[in-house]
């Protein structure tokens, strides 16, 4: 793919992007946010969360087609929206992603605040987020049925704990989960984490893409190796299948937060 200039992508962002007369996102915000849009297209990653400013769905589909106006491969992506946030999805691959998750490819840490310290568990014995995916899948696997139906959609999501959902949908190998009966309390507060990062380059003289951020309690690394290192391994592969990105690097440091918003 032909890279447009730098240029041509801000202005696809904040003609797009912006609300009333406040202007779309700055700069290097666009350029990033242009990067991610690419990686979930070449299926870097299966979707990612908008968060740049209070555009929604209409304004991400307009963006999107000014990005396939300039050359970007944008066809078949898709603007999801679930408790009025937007993601930006491909949906073959992110049906992919979710059909692995139901296989166990994923675990999960359990911070609900009841308990005294964070634990692993399975989708085995979270039935209802399991059926929440699988809902999430039959909905994909309508919009690929129906082509007419690929410009945008929603999912109603009452019941569902968006900080699991959200973690699974933007790739996560250890996503977080709690009770949500129980509030949004958890129990990461003074817990060291091991925070990793993965960060691609694309544009030059630019910063790199920040791919993934994400977090395990440190407590439990051991546990989650070997996830951890299949997830790595499944990137790696997948970027040396395309060549709009370069230089992989995936990093990790350890921090202990006094709260952990989830």
């Amino acid at each position: 793919m032909s890279t447009p200039s730098p240029q041509l992508l801000v202005a696809a962002a904040q003609q797009t992007l912006g609300m009333g007369k406040r202007r779309g996102p700055p700069r290097a915000i666009c350029l990033h946010l242009a990067g991610e849009v690419l990686a979930v297209a070449r299926g870097l990653k299966p979707a990612l969360l908008y968060d740049c400013s209070s555009a929604g769905a209409a304004e991400l589909q307009s963006y999107l087609e000014e990005l396939r106006g300039l050359g970007f491969p944008t066809q078949g992506l898709h603007v999801l929206e679930i408790a009025e946030n937007s993601l930006i999805v491909h949906p073959e691959h992110v049906r992919r992603h979710l059909e692995q998750v139901l296989l166990g490819s994923t675990a999960f840490v359990d911070v609900s605040g009841s308990q005294p310290h964070p634990s692993v568990c399975s989708l085995d014995q979270l039935q209802d987020l399991k059926a929440f995916v699988a809902e999430i899948i039959t909905h994909l696997q309508g919009l690929q049925r129906d082509r007419s139906l690929s410009i945008c959609s929603r999912l109603c999501s009452s019941a569902w704990n968006l900080c699991t959902v959200f973690g699974i949908l933007l790739g996560y190998p250890v996503p977080y989960t709690f009770d949500v009966n129980q509030g949004e309390d958890n129990c990461l507060a003074q817990t060291p984490l091991r925070v990793f990062t993965a960060r691609i380059s694309w544009l030059c003289c630019q910063p790199p893409v920040l791919l993934y951020s994400f977090s395990v309690p440190e407590s439990l690394f051991l546990s989650l190796r070997d996830v951890l290192n299949t997830w790595e391994k499944d990137l790696r592969t997948r970027c040396r299948t395309q060549n709009d990105f370069a230089d992989l690097s995936i990093s990790s440091e350890i921090v202990t937060l006094p709260a952990v918003a989830l």
